[in-house]
């Protein structure tokens, strides 16, 4: 499948993106897909600019207004959904149900926005003066700078755009430069929506293209008062710190070291069916892959059996073939971190299954590599950096808190999980005692969240929380005001101030 053919598909004019210096690659194949142009420091400015004047125009419009716009991008992204998925794909390497997924939960997010639209409620609150009411108000922020990463190249943008839409703010959105061609393609969908919705200010959408220097641009302008960014911790760290400096907001969603725990009482063919689509899914490059495996002793040696014949049995290619579970690697510094990994993993007694190259006589320059298991010995400290890489580091245990502790005992805090019929098990799980992630679940496994709920870990995850629930807060400022419709005026806390 063309670039070319795709965006044909999408009534998207191939000239509407001018080529560039940077080159995009498809890990499929390692071929250069396009070239695109990216943005001079002097463009970031305007363009921020223009974010700022837009979002004044914006936050004008009642909120279910905004939300109607919202409902009509998520039926352009319907009619598009075949073709986006595809493009998905292409650009960064996940398997095609993958990419229909992903761009489905475009289309979730828009449906909870426009919902959410109708739903931005404050508080009354009691005051302690007679006479008086206070009222708790959420207005816009303005500008929101949004950065992806190449392994959800628009869903989480979507996630973030959304509600900042619906929350009154206009968005500048900086992704990967590993896949910008989805990002132009989506701005230029959620453009072709705007034109047809009257109350939406130009420049309520865009997007720049360029490297870290490029966001470097919009973390630290004044002008943006909050930066949502998805990455590596490291990045986050970054990023975090520069927002602080100039006392804006970030929202940051950073890496996962996530476990799943199987307990004697589990049902083990549903914990393999999980765990595989867990560590494996997206080539394990989601930041809720399932990375560490700790399996009780009663069960351990069955587990595993399971798991190295459900191994054997992943197809491994093109990812575009349906047949396929498995696509390539992002590019060849994600090979070489893994197999780094593997070495460094054997070095200390772990027992490698799996991690190999293949289809290499047919990719030359494309990166697909076996999903892989290291059984580790029993230990003290659990792997504590995170390979974005299908590896599956697995540990035996005998006590549940002791796994816990060793679940927990890392610098990352995203997502979690737990099979068990024990609903004391469970319960532990999840109570204060239990797990330490942002996400923990139960009898599911640590990745496919739903949009319903807030998604974000703890920790060096970032403490963010973007997609459900009442993550819409983070994409608003906060108001406190107090009305006095009595004739006196009296003061809080009982103070005497008479003149």
């Amino acid at each position: 499948m063309h670039l070319q053919q795709l965006l044909q598909d999408m009534n998207i004019d191939v000239d509407t993106f001018p080529g560039g210096e940077l080159e995009v690659r498809s890990p499929i194949d390692g071929k250069i897909i396009s070239t695109v142009k990216a943005h001079s420091t002097h463009e970031v400015s305007e363009v921020i600019q223009l974010a700022t004047e837009a979002s004044q125009n914006w936050k004008l419009v009642p909120a279910p207004v905004r939300g109607e716009l919202i409902r009509q991008f998520g039926n352009t992204l319907r009619q598009h959904k075949a073709a986006l998925g595809r493009l998905v794909t292409l650009e960064c390497g996940k398997i095609y149900q993958e990419g229909l997924g992903e761009v489905q939960e475009m289309i979730d997010i828009c449906d909870f926005a426009q919902g959410l639209s109708r739903q931005l409620y404050g508080l009354t609150i009691v005051s302690e003066r007679p006479g008086h009411k206070m009222l708790e108000l959420w207005q816009p922020l303005g500008p929101v700078g949004i950065i992806s990463a190449f392994n959800f190249p628009v869903a989480v943008w979507a996630w973030n755009a959304a509600l900042a839409v619906i929350c009154g703010n206009s968005i500048i959105w900086k992704p990967s430069e590993k896949t910008p061609i989805t990002a132009l393609v989506c701005q230029e969908l959620f453009i072709r929506t705007c034109k047809q919705f009257e109350q939406a200010p130009d420049y309520l959408s865009q997007v720049i293209i360029g490297d870290a220097t490029i966001g470097e641009q919009l973390v630290n302008d004044r002008r943006v008062p909050l930066i949502s960014a998805t990455g590596s911790c490291a990045m986050g760290k970054k990023v975090g710190t520069a927002v602080a400096s100039r006392f804006g907001k970030s929202i940051l969603e950073l890496g996962g070291n996530n476990a799943v725990i199987v307990a004697p009482s589990a049902d083990i063919d549903m914990a393999v069916r999980a765990i595989v689509f867990g560590a494996v899914g997206t080539a394990g490059q989601r930041c809720t892959t399932t990375r560490r495996l700790f399996l009780h002793a009663s069960i351990y040696h069955d587990v595993i059996s399971k798991l190295k014949k459900a191994y054997q049995s992943i197809s491994i290619g093109n990812p575009l073939d349906e047949n396929n579970l498995v696509g390539p690697l992002i590019d060849k510094q994600s090979y070489d971190a893994m197999q780094a990994a593997i070495l460094k993993a054997e070095a200390v007694g772990g027992k490698v299954t799996g991690g190999k190259r293949v289809n290499q006589e047919s990719f030359e320059h494309a990166y697909y590599v076996e999903p892989c298991l290291i059984e580790m010995p029993e230990a003290e400290k659990t792997i504590q950096t995170e390979t974005f890489a299908p590896l599956l580091y697995i540990y035996p245990y005998t006590d549940l808190e002791c796994a816990v502790a060793l679940q927990n005992d890392v610098p990352q805090g995203l997502s979690s999980s737990i099979f068990t019929n024990d609903i004391r098990e469970s319960e532990l799980f999840i109570s204060a005692m239990g797990s330490d992630c942002g996400i923990a679940n139960i009898n599911i496994g640590t990745s496919g969240a739903e949009i319903g709920g807030a998604f974000g870990g703890e920790k060096e995850t970032g403490g963010g929380r973007e997609s459900g629930s009442d993550a819409w807060k983070n994409y608003m400022r906060r108001m406190t005001s107090t009305t006095n419709y009595s004739r006196d005026l009296p003061l809080a806390q009982g103070i005497k101030f008479d003149l």
